[in-house]
């Protein structure tokens, strides 16, 4: 297990993709989905709020940096207009029932169950991403996702006390960002389209 402290080693990884991403959208190399950005912000400071609250320790703040890089990508969009990504009914659909999970975190105030809301309401906002990314992968940056995914994973090796609050958001984040580094490196979407599977006859020649 590493020191607690290289949390703000992976912090400040986490912080510079971040950066990354907004200096990319400012400049109009990438094109945020503003719904997407905007709950990923708010879904990880609630989860923050709920880890605090139980005396999580360092490990939370993994948690507020993946809310905190989204809000300096959500006002860097601001900059560049043209830089934004349209919206579709699945982005709006997707944002409200994030909003939904939002609100059942706010209603219940119960620790586990807040935590599951925060995590599935930031999971609904990233559906939108994920289709892009997989559409259109050139509309993203990979920094901020492999930056989250090695600070997420920094995170978990200094876990000493393993518990759902601890583990949970960063877990959730090495997945996601692990997912979105692949699609978006890698051009997983564009690729697999080039090279469709065979299709087999089920008769016999």
């Amino acid at each position: 297990m590493l020191n607690v402290h290289f949390v703000f080693l992976g912090a400040a990884i986490g912080l510079a993709g971040a950066t990354s991403y907004a200096v990319d959208t400012i400049r109009g190399k990438t094109q945020p989905n503003r719904v997407t950005w905007l709950l990923w912000a708010v879904a990880p400071l609630l989860a923050f709020a709920v880890e605090v609250d139980k005396g999580v320790g360092l490990e939370s703040v993994l948690t507020f940096t993946v809310g905190f890089g989204p809000l300096v990508v959500f006002g860097a969009s601001f900059v560049n207009p043209k830089s934004v990504w349209k919206l579709s009914r699945l982005d709006y659909t997707c944002g409200a029932l994030s909003i939904g999970g939002t609100i059942g975190w706010l209603v219940t105030r119960q620790g586990l169950v807040a935590l599951a809301a925060a995590v599935v309401a930031d999971a609904l906002a990233g559906v939108p991403t994920v289709v892009k990314s997989w559409r259109a992968p050139g509309s993203e940056s990979s920094a901020v996702y492999i930056g989250s995914c090695i600070n997420a994973v920094i995170t978990l090796l200094t876990v000493k006390h393993v518990s759902a609050y601890v583990v949970t958001f960063p877990l959730y984040i090495a997945v996601l960002a692990f997912v979105e580094s692949v699609l978006v490196a890698g051009r997983l979407g564009p690729r697999l389209r080039r090279h469709p599977a065979p299709v087999h006859s089920d008769v016999e020649e």
